[in-house]
């Protein structure tokens, strides 16, 4: 049996989840790439685990645009947010740029409100900077 090589992780996505890490009952962050690779993840996330949860999560996205495509008669679809709720807690995701979305794991009794505000806050700065970095022409050589 052949094992799949791994993605190194990029660590320079952790300013990004360290705010959201913070708030009361957020238990686990990561950034996940659309076709379900894991960019930045939780410390206590483990790898196997934030894997797991990038390939479900690109999954769980597609289908949730391909649900309400169907609903609405229009396969131009932009999915502003993917929420699940369980016994354990919520699973929030939110698009994060290009091909890229942020998610939370928080325990059930998370203010919804002021964790999806702070991811909007935080995709916002992600995109602030990232529109701020120089291009790979502009980079010294």
């Amino acid at each position: 049996m052949t094992i799949p090589a791994r993605r190194p992780v990029r660590e320079d996505t952790s300013w990004v989840l360290t705010p959201l890490l913070e708030l009361p009952h957020v238990i686990h962050a990561a950034v996940i790439s659309g076709d379900g690779l894991i960019e930045g993840r939780s410390p206590d996330l483990e790898r196997d685990s934030a894997e797991g949860v990038a390939a479900m999560l690109s999954a769980l996205q597609g289908a949730a645009r391909t649900t309400t495509a169907a609903f609405v008669g229009d396969h131009d679809v932009e999915l502003r947010q993917t929420v699940i709720e369980s016994d354990r807690g919520w699973v929030f995701a939110i698009p994060a740029g290009q091909n890229t979305c942020l998610a939370v794991f928080a325990g059930p009794d998370v203010n919804m409100g002021v964790v999806t505000h702070q991811m909007q806050v935080q995709v916002a700065s992600l995109g602030s900077k990232t529109m701020n970095s120089p291009t790979r022409s502009d980079s010294p050589a």
